[in-house]
């Protein structure tokens, strides 16, 4: 039985690869995001896997929030009570996990190649949040479906690669491996458009689209469904080529976004990649 109804598959090719959108989905009781289950996952993967702090947070932070001195496995245990978020990164290294990503990725597959070609780097992501727990205000590389399994949340979204609401600079210090989250100011809420989803229900988000998330009044736990394609690492790419060249004084153009190509930068940032490694 498919997860994705007909309709929402409809919508969501209509959408893709730039609206933000709600969806369907019929991911119901599993098994492997139970959270029992979830701290078990947790206890497998690698340390550079898993994020977890407080949840009593602002919507904009200046780097990583602080830890909330619980383990991961509590923190997953007690989320009702731990005031925290967690989320457990790249769950496809655990192989009944990269089975669930995969097989909902297939889903969409003929929709996400028709636009953007070949479905690269699958990836998933599960959040597990306390009562009205703050994710503060950043963005992410990937082309990215958020379920709600558990609970209910409101995403706020920004347009993707509007400098008002991520500055050029900040998006090339992010892909020269500086921090995702971004500069808030109340200024910005208005610009902002908010998607509030329960079981059942997803969002979706733009690559690098900024955005931050509040929790309902009761635990949640979500599902993060992610894939790369080429206009995105081509996106990627022209961002390090621009944060190289300002560096130098220069002032470039910012990449353009989807269906805009991005070649000749990022094949000079990949070239730069080689002589340093060579060098």
């Amino acid at each position: 039985m498919n997860v994705f109804p007909p309709e929402t598959l409809a919508r969501f090719a209509s959408a893709y690869p730039e609206r933000p959108h709600t969806l369907a989905h019929a991911l119901g009781q599993d098994e492997r995001l139970t959270l029992d289950a979830l701290a078990g996952l947790a206890s497998r993967l690698p340390g550079a896997s898993l994020e977890y702090n407080r949840g009593n947070l602002p919507i904009g932070v200046d780097g990583k929030p602080a830890p909330n001195g619980l383990s991961i496995e509590d923190t997953i245990r007690h989320i009702a009570s731990s005031d925290s978020w967690a989320v457990l990164k790249n769950i496809e290294q655990v192989p009944a996990y990269r089975d669930l990503l995969l097989d909902l990725l297939e889903e969409l597959r003929p929709a996400i190649e028709a636009k953007t070609g070949e479905m690269l780097t699958p990836q998933g992501f599960i959040f597990i949040s306390s009562p009205d727990a703050m994710t503060p205000y950043h963005f992410d590389p990937e082309h990215n479906i958020l379920l709600q399994l558990v609970g209910s949340k409101t995403m706020t979204q920004f347009p993707a690669g509007d400098a008002r609401f991520a500055p050029d600079t900040v998006h090339e210090s992010y892909h020269l491996g500086g921090p995702r989250e971004l500069p808030w100011s109340d200024t910005l809420l208005e610009g902002g458009t908010p998607f509030a989803i329960g079981p059942g229900e997803a969002v979706y988000v733009p690559v690098m689209a900024p955005h931050f998330v509040r929790n309902g009044p009761a635990s949640s736990i979500s599902l993060s469904i992610t894939w790369r394609s080429e206009w995105s690492y081509a996106e990627s790419a022209a961002r390090c080529f621009n944060g190289t060249l300002r560096r130098f004084g220069l002032n470039p153009r910012a990449p353009g976004r989807w269906p805009q190509g991005n070649t000749g930068k990022s094949l000079a940032s990949r070239a730069l990649r080689r002589l340093r490694k060579t060098g």
